[in-house]
């Protein structure tokens, strides 16, 4: 079985419609999925910075193409994109703390980060605001309150800040980050296809 390890974070849109995306490969391909919580600001501050650079000139006719590639890769998925938000960019710190808090109960971990997608990009709702987290939480079958209190804790805030160094490290650059077998890297939506070409080729040598 190949293995995948998917880094994302809750702020990236792109992030939002690869993480819908990869799950029909994943069954397709019969690979066993991570899902791995970081600050993207965290990796973009160390290593990628041009981003900030991007966002200061919101005419620049790449962004304004990409909002518009955005919303069609969107659509195509079948998931919502209301983006740029009223919220845009959301610092997403807290709401990464929530998601390492779940890290280790990977079925919740992925019931509240596909709910906290849809409040976001969906919702337009604030993730930089608690009560929004404990709702998402909330809406998953999760305890909201246990959870705003555990990401509080010291624990917590270091694994945000090994996994976001850990993508560093292992040579990422932004989100979705992606290893196939712990070594592959590959980055964004828009690679999924060959994604799934490395997860069926390292599948049928297993079999």
């Amino acid at each position: 079985m190949a293995d995948l390890e998917f880094f994302f974070d809750l702020s990236s849109p792109w992030t939002r419609v690869a993480f819908h995306n990869i799950q029909p490969i994943v069954r397709e391909t019969g690979a066993s999925i991570t899902w791995r919580p970081f600050l993207v600001g965290g990796v973009f501050n160390a290593v990628n910075p041009s981003v900030y650079a991007g966002r200061a000139d919101p005419d620049n006719p790449k962004i304004r193409h990409s909002f518009k590639w955005l919303k069609e890769w969107a659509r195509l998925a079948g998931v919502a994109m209301n983006f740029p938000s009223p919220h845009h960019p959301v610092k997403s710190v807290q709401a990464m703390r929530f998601c390492c808090v779940l890290e280790p109960d990977q079925a919740a971990l992925f019931r509240f980060a596909e709910r906290a997608f849809e409040a976001y990009f969906g919702e337009m709702r604030n993730l930089d605001e608690v009560a929004v987290l404990v709702d998402v939480a909330k809406d998953c079958g999760l305890d909201g309150d246990a959870l705003a209190r555990r990401s509080q804790d010291e624990d917590i805030k270091q694994r945000l800040r090994a996994n976001t160094q850990e993508v560093i490290d292992r040579g990422g650059f932004g989100s979705p980050t992606m290893f196939v077998n712990g070594a592959d890297l590959y980055f964004g939506n828009d690679q999924l296809p060959i994604v799934r070409q490395a997860l069926g080729r390292l599948g049928d040598r297993r079999t």
